[in-house]
């Protein structure tokens, strides 16, 4: 895994870190998930949680307040209750709390059962985890999975991010979203950020949480340092 920082833009701390999938050498989430089959999909997920958990811990994220969010994959988990038993073992095994446990699902994948789906993220809030909507505005669905069901947080992938600064059909978009999900008392992350316009532009949308290179690329096997420009933070704080 590679993990890399949201960072609470209000305050300069990290929120969470993202474990991000990687192969052993150092491969790409591309090519390691190009290699999951039907057959292989739900040994995958579960291998992922434990590599998160035990990866993050090993970095030193007990060291820190920072949560950790973790991608899995919706069509892998047939029971929310019977599937998670590997991962609250790993949990307790390693000494990381659950409750700092996010569990972000992708709309890159495609939602062949949308009532499976909120069944999930209904168990799993139950449960005491957090749950998020990674690439909001992109792949299968959009509004009206939100209108469906709602997790805890979204994340707007970087398509609606990339110069936000200088586009105003986005900056409309962003604003709509951030307007629509704080009266649904769901919190935003902009995901994708690469210069301090576009930090700069989200700010002034009133989005607190940030991921990108601008502040973090991903650290292989480690958590990576943020850099928050103070030319940025002065201008926006």
């Amino acid at each position: 895994m590679a993990f890399q920082p949201i960072v609470d833009a209000q305050t300069g701390d990290v929120f969470a870190y993202e474990a991000l999938v990687r192969g052993t050498d150092g491969a790409g989430a591309a090519e390691v998930l190009a290699r999951v089959t039907d057959e292989n999909r739900y040994s995958f997920d579960q291998q992922c949680r434990v590599a998160a958990i035990e990866g993050a811990v090993a970095a030193g994220i007990l060291d820190t307040d920072a949560r950790l969010s973790i991608n899995f994959l919706p069509n892998a988990v047939y029971s929310p209750a019977a599937c998670i038993q590997l991962t609250l073992e790993t949990a307790a095994a390693t000494g990381f709390p659950p409750e700092r446990l996010i569990f972000e699902f992708t709309e890159g994948e495609e939602m062949t059962d949308t009532d499976h789906v909120q069944h999930i993220v209904e168990s799993y809030r139950k449960m005491g985890f957090a749950t998020a909507t990674d690439d909001f505005g992109a792949g299968h669905a959009g509004l009206a999975l939100l209108a469906k069901f709602q997790t805890d947080i979204i994340k707007l992938d970087m398509e609606l991010i990339r110069n936000l600064d200088a586009s105003v059909p986005r900056r409309l978009i962003v604003e709509g979203v951030v307007r629509i999900a704080a009266s649904l008392d769901i919190t935003v992350i902009a995901e994708g950020v690469e210069t301090p316009a576009e930090y700069a532009a989200i700010r002034a949308l009133g989005i607190r949480y940030i991921q990108g290179y601008l502040l973090a690329r991903p650290g292989f096997r480690e958590l990576p340092a943020v850099t928050l420009p103070d030319a940025v933070y002065a201008a926006v704080a």
